[in-house]
């Protein structure tokens, strides 16, 4: 009998390893690749340029390269949200200008306001929002199409923001908005940081088995799930121990992962995020089935422009100052290049906020080492412009694909 039951408590473990496999296979059958393109680009982009030059994957370029994509990274998470409903925002580089325009000059000591960085920061961010409010108004509620909005918008704020800087520039010298892009984790630190992380990642795991298990849910491979338990904090532990070598972890690299998880549990896991998805997909639909269709495009269009506001705080402190060129230059390109390259697709519906964190790494290694190598900067360009276009083309055919397996 002992025997048995043990046969029987084990038996479950190789059917439920054998359905994941089933099922991957069928996702990949599907057309249904997930993040494998993005992460084979970024291994070879990042064996080129080691081939090219060793320091590429030293300690102290791979923390530039951190702080180099940050900023790119905030922006392209709102840019997410508004792709989901297959919209566009083109005015996410002039709102990240106007928010390092805001919290540079309410931080100036002889403006007769001085206000703390933190202050300053929350006073950025409230008036990115009141934007992404009012463009979200005129698209959901009076019909006007996204494209002519904020573009719109782009001339506006661009107008705006030499208007509010005659003297050029504006030097930022609080030290708490200087530390969001400049300030690295003590070792210490860091590691109780990847404590955190390590510890966190398999409490939500274990959790979610509990869970499962509890309303009799099958549930994936145990050892799999240890499997990935233990890879997650060896490779936490190994960033850390790497940018260590250096100057230490650094925050803005930290505020961008804090961000990522908090934005992809909002979409995942909550009513909104299924409710942008629906939108998404089908918007008829989606009002027919109860959803406030016009709430959720303005509350999407608020994200937007929250995150603009936060990638133009990271900017703005990663330079210590403040220009009329601010929010310009290739930011919205970037921005939208990278939502698109880690994977959302253009035609809403379908992409997850780790999109915008992978394009950006993508877009940002490339920028990094053409600089450390030494290449002209007109391949950058061109460089991006055959991944954006691979990216696109080949969501274009998966999504062919999908419609064929009817998913």
């Amino acid at each position: 009998m002992t025997v048995k039951a043990s046969t029987a408590a084990a038996g479950p473990e190789p059917e439920a390893g054998a359905r994941w496999t089933q099922v991957a296979l069928e996702r990949v059958k599907s057309g249904d690749l997930g993040s494998a393109p993005i992460l084979v680009a970024v291994l070879l982009i990042a064996l080129f340029f080691y081939n090219k030059d060793s320091l590429y994957l030293s300690a102290g370029n791979l923390s530039n390269l951190v702080v180099q994509m940050a900023g790119t990274a905030a922006v392209a998470m709102g840019v997410v949200f508004v792709l989901l409903l297959g919209e566009i925002d083109l005015s996410i580089g002039s709102v990240s200008g106007v928010a390092g325009v805001v919290v540079a000059e309410l931080q100036l000591p002889d403006s007769g306001h001085q206000y703390n960085g933190y202050i300053a920061i929350a006073g950025a961010l409230a008036a990115c929002v009141l934007i992404g409010l009012v463009q979200g108004s005129f698209v959901a509620l009076i019909g006007v199409p996204s494209f002519v909005v904020t573009l719109a918008g782009l001339l506006f704020f661009q107008g705006l923001i030499i208007k509010a800087l005659p003297q050029s520039v504006i030097v930022i010298q609080d030290s708490t908005i200087n530390d969001v892009a400049n300030y690295y984790l003590s070792d210490q630190q860091g590691w109780i940081v990847a404590s955190i992380i390590a510890l966190g990642y398999a409490a939500v795991t274990l959790g979610s088995v509990i869970a499962r298990r509890r309303h009799g849910i099958k549930t994936d491979n145990v050892m799999w799930m240890a499997i990935k338990i233990v890879f997650i904090a060896f490779v936490t532990y190994l960033v850390v121990w790497e940018f260590n070598r250096a100057q230490g972890v650094p925050f803005a690299g930290l505020l961008i992962v804090a961000l990522t998880i908090f934005w992809t549990y909002i979409a995942k896991r909550t009513t909104f995020g299924r409710h942008v998805y629906a939108v998404g997909g089908n918007a008829e639909a989606a009002r027919r089935a109860g959803i406030s269709v016009p709430r959720i495009r303005i509350i999407v269009f608020m994200i937007s422009s929250l995150m603009a506001g936060v990638g133009g705080v990271i900017f703005a402190s990663r330079l210590n100052s403040v220009n009329t060129a601010a929010g310009q230059g290739t930011l919205l390109l970037d921005a939208i290049s990278a939502a698109v390259i880690g994977g959302t697709s253009l035609f809403g519906g379908r992409g997850e906020v780790k999109s915008a964190l992978l394009g950006a790494l993508v877009i940002s290694m490339i920028a990094n080492g053409i600089a450390l190598v030494g290449y002209a900067a007109y391949i950058q360009l061109m460089v991006t412009a055959v991944i954006l276009l691979a990216a696109v083309t080949l969501d274009t055919l998966l999504r062919r694909r999908q419609i064929a397996a009817g998913r």
